[in-house]
């Protein structure tokens, strides 16, 4: 159930994963997810889903950023559900977030499943 205040969360999400080259949105399992081109998803939100207790996104890391997000803050950071074990990593996003820190890392899971082509526009800017 989203909660007061998620839907900015949501839109400044939104602006920041359609910001990035070929990025669209699509629902998949009853969220916003986002998709770098034609291929892998490289953001989801998670609304409060299975009530969860916070909204947030879930971004794949190369492999080790998701342990070491979760040492440095594990307030901020978790291993999400179903895809955790994959390296993806979930980031709290309705307690005040470094929103420069998010959309960093919005960047790197962009570029850690775009193929050639759209890492090459990204990396171009």
């Amino acid at each position: 159930m989203a909660m007061v205040g998620d839907q900015k969360c949501i839109e400044r999400l939104r602006k920041i994963c359609m910001a990035l080259p070929d990025a669209n949105e699509r629902a998949s399992h009853g969220e916003p997810t986002w998709f770098a081109g034609k291929g892998k998803s490289f953001a989801s939100l998670d609304n409060h889903h299975h009530g969860a207790e916070h909204l947030s996104v879930w971004l794949p890391q190369p492999p080790g950023v998701q342990q070491d997000l979760i040492a440095l803050d594990p307030n901020r950071f978790f291993r999400p559900p179903y895809v955790g074990g994959a390296g993806w990593v979930g980031v709290v996003l309705d307690t005040k977030p470094d929103w420069k820190l998010v959309e960093k890392l919005v960047r790197e899971a962009f570029l850690h499943v775009a193929g050639v082509k759209l890492k090459q526009r990204l990396l171009a800017r």
